[in-house]
């Protein structure tokens, strides 16, 4: 069977295309791993119906919302290779299927790398977050670690912090911050600062306690945020020859399509940072108008 498009990656990007394409009546498969990157996540926020809702029964929501419409399809296995054609699309999937679609959406999502930190990922999704818009609330007010490495994003990142506790400490782990100007006015607005390498966190079940450094100082704090250095969590807009934006997302327009036809990116693949999942069910909704728009002027 020829699908009218397939969409790999099964988030909120991926979950908003199926429900707008199985609604204009496209006959598409949707492949997810189960793999999710927000599979630390107890609750997710700025949804608006949604707010604070587990992201697995989010998905349980999504598929049975998605169960209505019939020409929507499911595989939970994985997509091990996408060849494009002249008109079509050639899959091949980890068990060896094979699947033929006219169109594409990459939602794949993105990957998160921690600091090369002891023990971090024992905190991190649970007293130690990414994102300020999604967990900033509940933090409100407390005395927070900013753990973040690269230079060239600390002051916009700690000036959104600020908005929801003035009382921060930003640990670089190592990293000299070199600019002068960027501290004093972090130290003029009450920021403390430390450089040292940082050699564990220490808490349990989750909660975080206390931060250990090499020089054998430590810092009593009990949450914060943490900046990940993000990357694709496929290469399948790579192996299609898909360019890239400044910031190494997936280049697209207003409606998703990329540099080549037939190929759509959705969510955080195409922001390259985890804006939350309002941002990414939008995308996938644009993208899904994007590939049903050509699609029908294709065959009109």
């Amino acid at each position: 069977m020829l699908f009218d498009s397939v969409i790999i990656g099964g988030g909120p990007g991926g979950l908003n295309a199926a429900l707008v394409l199985g609604r204009a009546r496209r006959n598409i498969i949707l492949f997810d791993n189960n793999k999710p990157g927000n599979a630390v996540t107890h609750a997710s926020h700025g949804f608006i119906t949604r707010d604070g809702i587990n992201p697995s029964e989010f998905r349980q929501i999504a598929h049975k919302e998605l169960n209505r419409y019939p020409s929507i399809e499911f595989k939970d296995n994985e997509v091990n290779s996408v060849i494009k054609n002249e008109v079509t699309f050639d899959l091949i999937t980890s068990n060896g299927e094979k699947y033929q679609s006219k169109t594409l959406i990459i939602s794949t999502g993105l990957k998160g790398i921690l600091p090369d930190i002891d023990s971090i990922s024992k905190f991190y999704g649970t007293s130690l977050f990414n994102c300020p818009y999604c967990d900033g609330w509940e933090l409100k007010d407390n005395p927070l670690v900013v753990i973040i490495e690269e230079q060239k994003h600390i002051f916009h990142y700690v000036q959104t912090i600020y908005n929801w506790s003035k009382d921060l400490v930003v640990c670089s782990n190592g990293n000299i911050i070199s600019d002068p100007e960027l501290k004093d006015l972090l130290q003029s607005k009450g920021v403390k600062i430390m450089e040292q390498r940082i050699k564990n966190l220490i808490g349990e079940n989750g909660l975080m306690e206390q931060i250990v450094f090499e020089n054998g100082e430590t810092l009593s704090r009990k949450a914060g945020f943490v900046l990940p250095q993000y990357i694709q969590s496929s290469d399948f807009g790579k192996q299609l020859g898909c360019e890239n934006d400044p910031m190494g997302g997936i280049a697209t327009d207003t409606f998703g399509r990329t540099n080549i036809h037939g190929v759509y990116a959705a969510g955080d693949a195409s922001k390259i940072f985890p804006y939350g999942i309002i941002y990414a069910a939008a995308e996938g909704s644009l993208a899904a108008v994007g590939v049903n728009t050509d699609l029908t002027e294709q065959d009109f």
